[in-house]
């Protein structure tokens, strides 16, 4: 048999052929919260810029919205599953402890020819996910792929926590990745990063080897997330800067050049003092977190997805995706729509 040689030429590119996005239809509203919790629309509002979120029933399921996103992403592409090379999943709030929930997403899809694999960079997952799968179809390794954020985070959510149950929705968005010589567009550059010592300010700390099922835990509060607010926020705005500030310096980039800088959507006021920091006008900062709330791996793919249905964003605009999460993970992709 003849042995099948890798193609690195650089004239590769990982360019973005489709895009999909879906979230539940329950709908839950700052007025629903406050008969629930101590709290108003005004008061989340003014903090976090949410209005409402989407939740899962209980029949609903990560990988299942998962899937629903990849359908639309691939109608939009124009591929058929079947000629799927890999399907990657980032996500926090998997399927189950294993297999991964990409493996369930090939299945419903019928994407035999895919291996695939779950991340776990949290809310950064989809911006870790795209450097990843760039690199591999640039090395000629990989002809296509589907990248997916899908979170569930309702379900690890404490709803007598008011600090933290108001911040948090479901849903899932995807992209196609194609393999185009000498398309002139594509993934141009990623930046990506991590700091340990700060992972105590976002967190979900059962049931894993540190606090196994088997044991009791030492606060039953454990099976939820944790947050530090202030120190999130501190971080949240100086990591974003930095990876927007890093992806203009490497590409010989000004704002100018940016169409729209799509960012996790995980606090409006986090966003805006990003923004500030770095002089972006308002029409290049896109935010829609008051209408879904912190989806987490996924608030970039559906954004974009928003984006590119509502015509903010065409065909050879220059858009930079952020994002900042547990970890602390951070990163940034500069994208040739």
């Amino acid at each position: 048999m003849e042995k099948k040689t890798e193609d690195r030429s650089p004239t590769n590119r990982a360019v973005i052929t489709g895009c999909g996005s879906f979230v539940p239809s329950k709908i839950l509203t700052n007025e629903d919260l406050a008969r629930m919790v101590d709290t108003s629309d005004e008061w989340i509002n003014s903090r976090t810029g949410i209005k409402t979120r989407h939740l899962t029933s209980d029949e609903e399921s990560t990988a299942y919205l998962a899937t629903e996103a990849a359908k639309r992403a691939l109608q939009y592409a124009g591929l058929d599953a079947e000629d799927l090379g890999l399907i990657v999943v980032a996500t926090i709030t998997p399927e189950m402890v294993f297999p991964s929930t990409a493996c369930f997403v090939q299945q419903a899809l019928g994407a035999k020819k895919a291996w695939a694999f779950d991340i776990g960079a949290a809310c950064s997952g989809f911006v870790y996910s795209l450097h990843l799968v760039h690199q591999l179809i640039e090395n000629g390794r990989l002809d296509s792929a589907l990248v997916i954020g899908a979170e569930t985070l309702t379900k690890i959510t404490n709803w007598k926590d008011r600090s933290s149950c108001i911040l948090f929705g479901d849903g899932a968005g995807a992209v196609v990745l194609q393999r185009k010589q000498n398309a002139g567009r594509g993934i141009l550059y990623s930046t990506v990063g991590a700091d340990g010592t700060f992972w105590e300010a976002l967190n979900c700390q059962a049931y894993g080897s540190r606090h196994p099922v088997s044991r009791p835990l030492d606060n039953p509060d454990k099976v939820y997330m944790q947050i530090k607010g202030r120190e999130v926020y501190q971080q949240a705005v100086r990591r974003i800067v930095d990876a927007v500030t890093d992806c203009l310096e490497h590409c010989g980039l000004t704002l100018d050049d940016v169409a729209m800088v799509i960012s996790h959507q995980m606090n409006a006021r986090i966003i805006e003092s990003a923004a500030k920091r770095l002089n972006l006008p308002e029409e290049k900062v896109f935010i829609n977190i008051q209408n879904y709330g912190n989806t987490s791996a996924a608030s970039v793919p559906i954004a974009f997805d928003e984006c590119v249905r509502h015509s903010k964003i065409k065909k050879g605009d220059i858009v930079i995706f952020v994002a900042f999460g547990a970890g602390v993970t951070w990163g940034a992709n500069v994208i040739e729509f």
